[in-house]
């Protein structure tokens, strides 16, 4: 795969995801997206790193959860960037900027995915009643965290990667249904019933688990 470089070392090539990155100066800190990608069409390439910078951790953090590996992620993130840098050009200023990196994102991730089959995600969302909340913690020691992950992620294995993906596009970056299906391709009819359909999918696997945890739990108290 084609690396993207430091527009520091390489000034023809947009910033690496990780990597490091021209610093922002302050009149572009507060700069909307639509004029960052209009500044980086004109050579900016500070402007650009800052739209990285945005992106970046948000993009990185959705494709771990897909493909359950961080380096892969980071991988796809980057050739994610090359490809929004390239396709500056086709970008509708007046349309938001997230979805449409995220849409491109997603579309290389599950080209990934059917080539290579890689385990699935993770989160720690949990279903609460009839609800559905992020899991907060009362706990800070990292080993109930991690346990908790291990659990979720027993739990997402079950859940196909095209429900999954809704999943961690709706309830966890918090995208609108409409931004979802701008992301993924589909209507926005599809996107909430899949939705309802992954969410009904985890809680029955979710409850099934914390059953069989709980009878376990008691033969052992005997």
């Amino acid at each position: 795969m084609r690396k993207v470089t430091d527009f520091k070392r390489n000034p023809t090539r947009p910033p690496a995801p990780g990597g490091e990155t021209a610093p922002a100066e302050s009149r572009t800190e507060e700069v909307g997206d639509a004029r960052l990608v209009e500044q980086s069409r004109s050579g900016d390439n500070r402007a650009f790193a800052s739209l990285v910078a945005r992106y970046e951790r948000s993009l990185i953090r959705v494709l771990v959860r897909l493909v359950h590996d961080e380096e892969l992620a980071r991988d796809l993130a980057q050739e994610t960037f090359w490809k929004v840098y390239n396709r500056l050009d086709r970008f509708d200023t007046s349309r938001r900027f997230g979805p449409w990196l995220f849409r491109i994102g997603v579309n290389l991730t599950l080209d990934s995915l059917r080539r290579n089959e890689p385990p699935p995600a993770m989160s720690i969302n949990i279903a609460v009643g009839d609800g559905w909340k992020a899991f907060d913690l009362p706990d800070a020691d990292p080993r109930v965290q991690v346990e908790l992950a291990q659990e979720v992620q027993f739990i997402l294995e079950k859940i196909p990667i095209a429900y999954r993906m809704i999943l961690v596009l709706r309830d966890l970056e918090g995208f609108s249904s409409a931004e979802v299906a701008n992301i993924v391709g589909r209507r926005e009819a599809t996107i909430r019933w899949r939705l309802a359909k992954a969410r009904d999918q985890f809680r029955e696997h979710w409850e099934r688990r914390q059953n069989s945890t709980q009878r376990e739990a008691g033969h052992e108290n005997d």
